[in-house]
């Protein structure tokens, strides 16, 4: 019984559980960033090559 109450002291004491947790949500919340902001570049470039586009074939 000692043996089990002390493995789950010690599975207590250990910061590997939270740390994992905090990089995963670290890394979501960078991921997150990245897609909004390629999302956005790409909608600008897709209204930039249209006007491009339309200016040529105005001309």
């Amino acid at each position: 019984m000692r043996a089990v109450t002390n493995r789950i002291k010690n599975f207590l004491e250990r910061e590997d559980g939270p740390t994992a947790v905090e990089y995963a949500v670290m890394l979501a919340l960078i991921v997150v960033v990245c897609i909004t902001t390629i999302g956005t570049m790409g909608t600008n470039a897709n209204k930039i090559f249209g006007n491009v586009a339309l200016n040529t074939a105005a001309s």
